[in-house]
């Protein structure tokens, strides 16, 4: 089974869709799917569909949505397998099934003690090759290859193709899940565009940055890797504006001064006395690029 979520939802058996029309269905195999191979529990699906306030029937619409995926999937085993075909590995592990055995739809989407499982096999997810590769990334930054870095964040970022689960109707836990998602994107983006400054690519960024920080009006980060860029680009000018739209942002939208790091860019550059050949102290320790 193949499964995307960072974009539209997709997830595949054999190449064929079982992602249902209806919203409510859709939301619960966009659960299942996220947590493959791990059980969920009923009251998170239950609080996801309807809230704090499950109707009586909740239980029971809930497996009538269960049995709805589960026709889809039938419908994936029959036309990829033939009826009652074996399908190597599927569901391996899952309610006593293993690799040469009969596979049905409850074998594929398990009910459990309490909650179901999506049996995913050894098919793909995005989710967890964008956490391989963006951990990479961060190992290779800790080991101070920044060429290495940038490649493994950037090819984990190409997996995007917009907000997570950008087709769905998301409840609470949707919603919970789909912010800390972007929260591990915006971690990768930052990590990589602090790799690519490192290798001096300061002017090929500006466009990128330039859109950034449109999109994000108060992140800090982004924003003095923005104003960086700028300087070292020789449009000293350009990166003073920055920081001062992004300070009238701050005090208008939150009643906030910028942080000290900030501050300190900000007077740096002020007084032309930046020193572009050393690292700028960047937060949690880190430190922004020379250009080289």
């Amino acid at each position: 089974m193949d499964i995307e979520v960072l974009g539209a939802l997709a997830v595949r058996e054999g190449g064929r869709s079982l992602v249902p029309t209806a919203p409510k269905p859709r939301q619960v195999l966009a659960l299942l799917a996220l947590q493959a191979g791990r059980m969920v529990p009923v009251s998170v699906l239950s609080e996801e569909l309807w809230g704090t306030a499950p109707p009586r029937s909740a239980r029971t619409t809930l497996q009538t949505y269960v049995l709805q995926l589960r026709e889809l999937i039938a419908a994936a085993l029959d036309a990829g397998t033939g009826p009652g075909a074996a399908v190597p590995g599927a569901a391996a592990g899952v309610a006593g099934v293993g690799g040469g055995g009969r596979v049905r739809a409850k074998d594929v989407l398990v009910t459990m003690p309490g909650g179901y499982l999506l049996a995913a096999g050894g098919g793909s997810s995005d989710v967890r090759r964008f956490e391989r590769l963006a951990g990479a990334g961060y190992r290779a930054m800790d080991g101070g290859d920044w060429a290495g870095a940038a490649r493994q964040l950037r090819e984990a970022l190409a997996l995007w193709s917009g907000t997570a689960f950008a087709d769905v109707q998301a409840g609470p836990q949707l919603r919970m899940e789909i912010k800390r998602l972007e929260e591990s994107r915006l971690c990768a983006l930052d990590r990589r565009i602090e790799a690519d400054l490192r290798l001096g690519r300061h002017r090929e960024l500006l466009a990128e940055l330039t859109v950034l920080v449109n999109g994000y009006r108060t992140h800090e980060s982004l924003h003095a890797q923005f104003m960086l860029a700028l300087h070292r680009s020789g449009r000293r000018g350009e990166a003073l504006d920055v920081y001062q739209r992004l300070r009238a942002t701050l005090v208008r939208e939150l009643g906030l001064e910028p942080s000290a790091r900030l501050r300190r860019l900000q007077r740096s550059i002020l007084g032309a006395g930046l020193d572009v050949a050393a690292p700028l102290a960047a937060p949690g320790g880190e430190h922004l690029a020379p250009t080289g």
